[in-house]
């Protein structure tokens, strides 16, 4: 167990390097030779101090903290490095399925608002069928009532139709993000798309329309929705920095939550690109619907064994995921 003591004595040291950190925010060139030195050995002893506070569940914040300062050390030290495709390797191999695990309870929240909105839309229409006219529009309970799936436009035009539905589903993703931000944006989007979903499934339903309309969201939805709730993730994860920073500044700890939010949204977007080309070619194809809701469970546990398995730790730990 981590002493009251032990963290005393470490503290001054931890705050010099903090100090260094401010001083090189613009690069480690700012640095005379002296202070390089020092920066290396503070560096180096933190990274000690953290796997030692690690150890020690009772210190999830002080660990917390050092994972931040380690971070910013981290990015000052490759500051300026050129991208290579090694390095986008282990991105998506290894820092993202960290960090998102990471940030896991807050897509789990995303998750959890976006469904009991949507069971609260479908609820809602289910006892007023006219709640559906009001917040679908007549266009679209017209093509309901007449069993009518509305995707008649993405078979016509399918490169067209998966371009525009990548760029819209990327626009949502990223408002959800920036959204954080303004505290109540990113709730406000989680809410919205849920009970949009709502209502739409139980007009569905009450029209005998339900098969057509899973079967045709499944193949995407699986890939698009988690990218949604990621999304959302990154946006409660910029709130819980400006609102609660812990033992971090607030604007580093902003700073340092946005980080995590960016790499959350890099993450999301091969997922949107392939959502979005499988809706715009697949999904409202002819295909049998036993083939689409096959194509949705593979890619679901493809999905869930990238995100969760433990083979995306290797080499990553605790701290790696915020130091990148």
């Amino acid at each position: 167990m981590v002493s009251t003591a032990w963290t005393r004595k470490r503290q001054p040291h931890w705050k010099r390097l903090e100090q260094l950190i401010g001083v090189a925010s613009g690069g480690l060139t700012k640095l005379n030779h002296g202070e390089l030195r020092e920066f290396g050995l503070l560096y180096r002893q933190t990274a000690a101090d953290l796997s030692t506070v690690l150890e020690d569940s009772s210190s999830a914040q002080l660990a917390h903290y050092l994972n931040d300062l380690l971070g910013r050390g981290h990015n000052l030290l490759y500051m300026g490095q050129r991208p290579r495709l090694s390095g986008i390797i282990d991105f998506y191999a290894a820092v993202y399925p960290a960090v998102f695990r990471q940030t896991l309870p807050l897509t789990a929240l995303a998750t959890a608002i976006f469904f009991v909105s949507a069971t609260v839309g479908w609820v809602v229409t289910a006892s007023d069928p006219a709640f559906a006219h009001r917040v679908l529009g007549p266009q679209m309970m017209v093509s309901i009532e007449q069993h009518e799936m509305w995707t008649h436009s993405v078979v016509a035009m399918k490169p067209v139709a998966a371009s525009q539905i990548t760029t819209n589903n990327l626009s949502v993703a990223f408002a959800a993000c920036a959204g954080g931000i303004t505290i109540l944006g990113s709730l406000w989007l989680m809410i919205f798309n849920g009970l949009m979903l709502g209502v739409v499934g139980a007009a569905t339903y009450a029209a005998g329309m339900a098969l057509p309309l899973w079967s045709f969201v499944a193949p995407h939805g699986v890939l698009e929705l988690p990218a949604i709730f990621i999304a959302g993730g990154a946006g409660f994860e910029i709130t819980r920095g400006l609102l609660f920073p812990g033992l971090l500044p607030r604007r580093a700890s902003l700073a340092q939550a946005g980080g995590r939010a960016v790499r959350l949204m890099l993450g999301t977007l091969p997922l949107l690109l392939i959502a979005g080309t499988i809706e715009g070619f697949f999904s409202a194809s002819a295909t049998p619907v036993v083939m689409k809701f096959a194509l949705a469970a593979v890619l679901f546990s493809c999905l869930c064994v990238y995100l969760f398995g433990r083979w995306s730790t290797t080499g990553s730990g605790p701290s790696r995921a915020d130091t990148h």
